[in-house]
């Protein structure tokens, strides 16, 4: 890979059993690492413990907050990207908890930076998710790109190994996608490095 290439995180957002997230995530990862400008680092949320007991200052107001141990690794990768991608289904027409701590248990980490996101479930296709997703990381500074990557009844979709029975839609949203996330990441990432982002 090369060094230009931007660092994109690949969140898995749901922590169910029996999640069919990291299905999606497989395939998404395969899509940015064939697009050729991303160094794609894959984060599951499953393997990370989010305490939902949150400290009394919130990271808006301490940023260098004491977070678990176990989360270094989440955080690092997270303050890392140049872009982020949110792989989430719809719960109860909202993201998954998990999400949100993961969220919430950081800020400067999101600021300044693209997010996209691919959505799966039932009816939606995880698009009342998504919607709720970009106030969300609006409030944190981040810039939510326009176009997703979206499956309604995922369950038809794909096969039983995983991959998709007719690839050209979803392959053709993905590119669409990762096309507005490598200018946006490429622009904030140089306007990053020239001058550090500072909230208002």
């Amino acid at each position: 890979m090369s060094e230009k290439n931007l660092r994109l995180a690949v969140i898995v957002g749901s922590v169910r059993q029996g999640r069919f997230g990291p299905v999606v995530a497989r395939w998404f990862t395969e899509q940015a690492e064939s697009h050729g400008q991303f160094t794609v680092d894959l984060i599951d949320l499953a393997d990370t413990p989010l305490p939902l007991d949150l400290p009394p200052l919130p990271p808006a107001l301490q940023p260098e907050m004491d977070r678990p141990a176990e989360m270094a690794d989440l955080t690092r990768k997270i303050a890392g990207a140049d872009a982020i991608v949110v792989v989430t289904p719809d719960y109860n027409r909202s993201f998954p908890a998990s999400l949100k701590a993961a969220i919430d248990w950081h800020y400067t980490e999101w600021q300044a930076k693209p997010i996209g996101f691919v959505g799966y479930s039932g009816g939606s296709g995880g698009l009342l998710a998504i919607e709720q997703l970009r106030q969300v990381f609006g409030e944190l500074h981040a810039h939510t790109v326009r176009d997703v990557v979206s499956f309604p009844r995922y369950y038809e979709l794909f096969g039983p190994d995983g991959t998709l029975i007719d690839p050209e839609g979803p392959n053709g949203a993905a590119k669409a996608m990762l096309d507005q996330l490598l200018w946006w990441g490429s622009v904030l990432r140089d306007a990053r490095h020239d001058r550090p982002y500072a909230a208002a």
